[in-house]
């Protein structure tokens, strides 16, 4: 797998008006989407610093806005660079002093080898989940378009190029289909929501297993756009008539793209509702490393791209105070704002995942 990311103190970087702003310019936003503090931080306060994954981005920004309004000793800062480059900060090396972090964020949590490099030891904690959509623009056709198996797996394979292709057709009897090209939006950075739509790839498409596999960067087959960031993709997909990508739904959501109904593994068509979500990750147990994925949910019901992200702390920190600022801050994401997740396109995480992630931050420490 590839990995080439009223009184109020600090900014969070998530800056989703740059997103609509490229809209409607035609800008595709970059890498770094970063808002420096407004004010100088107040005496006592402590600063908190984290970067990574875009897909739950939306979600920090409230989150974060939320808590600093209750807590203003608490100055967060959240740079949306990417679930690789979060991973790539958070490890640390060869990482510039202005970049380093107190916590990364990814969707792709890490492997074995990755935590091996960070000295202070590393924690993956789930904090929340969300449903990767496949979007399209297509003028003339209403939303709920569906998509068959065989049909999204051989856009994104290069073999179905055109939107009147049978394999399309035959699901959507009575819907007149343009004889128009195909042209897929896929991330051009290291992405965890890469990473989770080539897991589900990898699990339903031998042909995909075979070529690809699971990864957080992909060389795309066929006719392809190349974007940064879910805001990235989401304005490609605005402006390109024939386009379809996969991005977080709350990012498509958040600018009124139409999404695809997708086949899932009992053979129903569904959309990324708060229920069909919630009936994928019924399904998992999260085992002692935390990381737990579900490609392919087998309920009738389940919507078939659902994802878990983490945020990934250190074991040990040099700061007491900062240890107990991550510890109080990720306890409230946890609790209180797991209320919010729904309303912003998310899913609360069932009750038995935030009870062993509660427990996992019993476990960061400050050095003795």
């Amino acid at each position: 797998m590839l990995r080439p990311g009223p009184q109020r103190f600090a900014a969070v970087t998530i800056a989703m008006g740059s997103l609509l702003a490229a809209c409607s310019v035609g800008a595709v936003p970059g890498k770094e989407s970063r808002i420096k503090p407004v004010r100088s931080l107040p005496a006592g306060a402590v600063s908190i610093r984290g970067a990574g994954a875009t897909f739950p981005s939306v979600l920090y920004d409230e989150w974060f806005r939320r808590y600093q309004d209750a807590h203003p000793a608490a100055a967060i800062a959240y740079d949306a660079v990417g679930s690789g480059e979060g991973v790539r900060r958070f490890i640390g090396r060869d990482v510039k002093d202005d970049d380093r972090v107190d916590f990364g964020a990814s969707d792709a949590a890490m492997r074995d080898d990755e935590i091996g490099m960070v000295p202070q030891g590393a924690l993956l904690v789930p904090v929340t989940a969300g449903s990767v959509v496949l979007a399209y623009e297509l003028p003339d056709i209403p939303a709920g378009l569906k998509l068959s198996r065989e049909a999204y797996v051989g856009i994104f394979t290069g073999a179905v190029k055109n939107w009147n292709d049978p394999r399309i057709a035959r699901v959507n009897p009575g819907v007149k289909l343009p004889n128009l090209t195909i042209t897929t939006v896929v991330r051009q950075d290291s992405s965890g929501t890469t990473f989770a739509f080539t897991k589900h790839l990898d699990a339903v498409s031998n042909a995909w297993r075979a070529n690809f596999g699971p990864s957080t960067l992909v060389n795309w087959p066929g006719n392809s756009m190349r974007a940064i960031g879910n805001e990235g993709v989401a304005a490609r997909i605005k402006q390109s008539e024939g386009a379809v990508g996969y991005l977080s739904y709350e990012f498509a959501r958040r600018i009124g793209l139409t999404i695809a109904l997708l086949e899932n593994h009992a053979g129903t068509f569904v959309g990324p509702t708060e229920s069909a979500s919630s009936a994928a990750l019924a399904e998992a147990e999260l085992p002692a490393n935390m990381r737990v994925y579900v490609p392919d949910p087998s309920g009738r019901d389940a919507y078939p791209l659902v994802t878990l992200t983490w945020v990934l702390l250190y074991r040990t920190y040099p700061d007491a105070r900062k240890t107990q600022a991550l510890h109080d801050l990720f306890t409230w994401c946890l609790t209180d704002g797991q209320q919010i997740a729904a309303g912003l396109g998310y899913v609360p995480l069932p009750p038995a995942i935030v009870q062993r992630s509660l427990a996992a931050l019993e476990d960061v420490r400050a050095h003795p």
